[in-house]
């Protein structure tokens, strides 16, 4: 069901220093920074050959990533995004075997602008996974 790695997310307090290191220190090609309201972060993205990692910066006290700065002060992975063909067809299978999908079950636009779903990490090992259409 699941396809390629999009992105591995990485939550950060300053998002300029953290785009330094990723473009200055490891040499990685870096986007602009874009403010995503609706998810409540600030992302910015390095390419990578086989894959992206997303830094995020809360927007906002009330962004999701606040309240994970607030437990993990240094930051760190936030969560893994995996590539699906159909996100409904997705979102069924894993709710038949038991999975819970966060925020409503209903997919969001993401930061790529494709629609995405969140799965509750205490059904995947332990990491937040996000899904989002291929």
């Amino acid at each position: 069901m699941i396809g390629r790695l999009n992105h591995v997310a990485i939550a950060v307090k300053d998002l300029a220093a953290a785009t330094a290191v990723y473009r200055d220190t490891l040499g990685g090609r870096v986007s602009d920074a874009v403010p995503q309201p609706d998810h409540g972060v600030t992302t910015v993205f390095v390419e990578l050959p086989n894959t992206k990692i997303e830094l995020l910066e809360p927007l906002g006290e009330d962004s999701p990533i606040a309240r994970f700065l607030d437990r993990n002060p240094d930051g760190g992975i936030h969560h893994l995004c995996y590539e699906v063909e159909d996100i409904l067809a997705a979102r069924d299978r894993l709710i038949g075997e038991g999975a819970r999908v966060l925020g409503g079950g209903e997919p969001r636009i993401g930061a790529h602008g494709k629609p995405v779903l969140f799965l509750h990490p205490k059904d995947f090992c332990g990491t937040l996974v996000e899904l989002e259409q291929a």
